[in-house]
């Protein structure tokens, strides 16, 4: 098996694995990074969201023949001590039910506010549908990106 040299969060990381193994389960499974979630792993739902190179991405479907020399960021790489402002909008809205969901909800939610810093609530539902949450949470989800968008600018 090869061995492939990872940066996430802005660590080095050397790791063995077959090239065809999503990303996702290096996280989890080599690395112990589990706060990223395995939901459904054909990248419809967004549990498994991470940012490479900056931008949302489903972890389920990205392979480790093409992760080399890519910046990824996963949920405990997003700050140390949940002080992002979408971790902080996330927390004073009081999101999460069930939480299953919520980590890929808040990596898409940070990708979208670099790119948009000030949305409508059209745009900020537009970003957020590729995300499913179980409980139905949108309008809390949909509250606290406006909520981090503020903190943001």
């Amino acid at each position: 098996m090869p061995i492939y040299k990872l940066k996430i969060n802005g660590q080095s990381h050397s790791v063995e694995a077959d090239p065809d193994t999503p990303l996702l389960w290096v996280l989890r499974d080599h690395l112990n990074m589990v706060g990223t979630k395995f939901g459904c792993g054909i990248g419809q739902c967004g549990a498994c969201t991470v940012h490479v190179d900056g931008s949302a991405t489903r972890s389920c479907l990205l392979v480790m023949s093409v992760v080399e020399n890519m910046e990824i960021t996963t949920i405990e790489g997003l700050s140390d001590d949940a002080s992002h402002p979408v971790q902080q909008a996330w927390k004073e809205i009081d999101v999460p039910q069930c939480g299953y969901c919520q980590s890929g909800q808040i990596m898409s939610a940070a990708a979208f506010l670099i790119q948009n810093k000030n949305p409508n609530r059209e745009e900020i539902r537009d970003a957020m549908s590729g995300n499913i949450c179980r409980c139905a949470s949108y309008n809390r989800i949909e509250k606290a990106v406006e909520v981090a968008a503020d903190k943001m600018s």
